[in-house]
């Protein structure tokens, strides 16, 4: 999904779900300015951890499901935790810096390529946890992008995920694991996330992308 054709869904979110534009732009100067302690991956280089088809893994995944062979693994946010639990190091994590960040930092240090989001309500977990990350990074904003900083379209880690491997060559992606009815943590906040997500990953269908569904929908 291109700038062009992110930033008025973008900004729909932001007046359906009562957040700020300037807050997202803050934690986005906040991140930028730790670039020069992270190791940034470009884009040409991150274009190898991706490939036509690629599965994006949700935090409803479960290891007796397994996932396909050969198929690059993205996985989104929470999901890694149960990843790295299985024995499973994804090719990418997508994350804002919550849920199992652990998981992520250590799927980081074996290798994964991480795309570390800011926005408005995550600025102190940059702060204190985007040194963390030892490997490679891309740093993403869901507003203007400047500096380091990098706009791939998406809202939750989940369709921003999907976003991420389009836009880095993938025509077809396996979800596993996503279950948009049942947030975790069960709140009609985190209900509205889901609801975006979902209307967010059904427009990259609309316009070409093929959306496969493993399990959990």
């Amino acid at each position: 999904m291109n700038e062009g054709e992110w930033l008025p869904i973008y900004r729909e979110v932001l007046s359906d779900m009562g957040y700020s534009e300037s807050a997202d732009a803050e934690a986005g100067r906040l991140l930028d300015s730790l670039a020069r302690h992270l190791d940034v991956c470009d884009e040409s280089e991150a274009r190898g951890r991706f490939g036509p088809h690629v599965v994006v893994v949700g935090r409803a995944w479960s290891p007796v499901e397994g996932l396909p062979e050969g198929i690059p693994v993205v996985s989104a946010g929470g999901a890694t935790g149960r990843l790295v639990g299985a024995g499973v190091i994804p090719d990418v994590v997508v994350t804002d810096l919550d849920g199992c960040v652990g998981a992520q930092v250590e799927a980081s240090s074996k290798g994964a390529l991480t795309f570390i989001h800011a926005h408005g309500d995550n600025m102190g977990l940059i702060g204190e946890l985007a040194p963390s990350f030892k490997g490679k990074v891309i740093l993403t904003v869901q507003g203007e992008p400047h500096g380091a900083l990098r706009n791939y379209g998406g809202f939750t880690d989940g369709d921003r995920a999907v976003c991420i491997a389009e836009h880095f060559g993938a025509a077809r992606v396996t979800l596993a694991g996503f279950d948009f009815d049942n947030p975790i943590p069960d709140t009609p906040s985190k209900l509205r996330k889901l609801a975006w997500a979902r209307k967010i990953i059904g427009m990259r269908a609309d316009a070409g992308l093929a959306i496969d569904v493993k399990s959990g929908l």
